[in-house]
């Protein structure tokens, strides 16, 4: 995984409430174990109509935002367990998912994935939806180190597992958390050895 510590940039609102992993990646598209290609088909079914064309409506399709940055309505990645849903949006190139409601199961994929979900109030979100839609350049700066959420309206704390938060400011997975404490278990062993 990427290290991640400290990112500023803009931010692409999507105010849809409920958004289902399957929404975020069709169940069609599940034919591969491989991380790879998962983001061409992130939110497809929104993206692209039946023939393939794009939907010119969708907030991905709209060049006017873009960004590592989604915010989204409430209660993301809700559904079914799929990682697939953290690879697609990761795959898409986003780093950060801001709503007021994560699904636990997705925001644990997230983590695993490198992606940073930040739970924020109902009020909070309503706020910098309309900033983000209405300012398109906006830069929110996100500083993992002392989990701080800034825009130009101000700064917000929000909460990680302090466990996974060592993992993304390192760029550790699961293993490479256990490789970095190496030593120490090395000695712990020679301490009860007998």
């Amino acid at each position: 995984m990427e290290k991640f510590t400290k990112l500023t940039d803009t931010a692409v609102p999507l105010p849809i409430e409920n958004i289902d992993t399957d929404q975020i990646i069709p169940a069609r598209f599940l034919k591969s174990t491989d991380k790879k290609g998962f983001g061409d088909n992130v939110f497809r079914d929104w993206r692209f109509d039946q023939k393939g064309e794009k939907n010119e409506d969708f907030v991905l399709n709209d060049p006017t935002y873009s960004g590592p940055i989604l915010v989204a309505g409430d209660n993301f990645g809700c559904g079914s367990s799929r990682e697939h849903a953290a690879w697609a949006i990761a795959g898409y190139g986003f780093k950060v998912v801001i709503s007021s409601f994560f699904a636990d199961i997705f925001k644990g994929n997230a983590l695993n994935n490198g992606i940073l979900p930040i739970q924020v109030t109902p009020e909070y979100l309503k706020e910098l939806l309309a900033l983000v839609t209405e300012k398109p350049d906006t830069k929110l700066t996100i500083d993992l180190e002392n989990q701080l959420l800034s825009t130009p309206a101000g700064e917000l704390e929000f909460e990680i597992d302090p466990y996974k938060k060592v993992c993304m400011i390192n760029g550790y997975d699961d293993i490479d958390f256990l490789i970095s404490k190496k030593e120490k278990i090395e000695a712990f062993e020679q301490e009860r050895s007998f």
